[in-house]
């Protein structure tokens, strides 16, 4: 079985937060994504302090799929540096596990 991954970013604002979700699982590059409540987030940018109010996005999907994640992420991202962090998943409910590889598999012919 592939490896799965979760993978976290965060949109400025609910609308976009849909918008990237639903892409991610049109084409195959994500399981499931969870779009999560609304947080603060504090962070340097370009020398100074900032913060704003963010909404998460957490992905299920595995390391086959993660470079067309990715590149789905960035052409649909608003920021100019957009957070995208993998992190692997150790274990886990193998049934569960299976359907994230299913949903992510690269059809033969390289279609999703």
């Amino acid at each position: 079985m592939d490896e799965i991954i979760l993978v976290f970013t965060n949109l400025p604002d609910r609308a976009s937060a849909q918008r990237v979700a639903q892409v991610l699982i049109e084409s195959h590059s994500a399981a499931c994504v969870s779009i999560l409540a609304e947080c603060s987030s504090v962070y340097r940018w370009q020398g100074k302090v900032e913060s704003a109010h963010e909404v998460p996005l957490l992905v299920k999907t595995t390391r086959a799929a993660y470079p067309r994640l990715e590149e789905t992420i960035r052409a649909h991202h608003p920021y100019e540096l957009p957070e995208i962090v993998a992190v692997s998943v150790t274990a886990g409910f193998p049934g569960y596990l299976q359907w994230v590889e299913r949903e992510t598999r690269e059809l033969p012919g390289g279609s999703h």
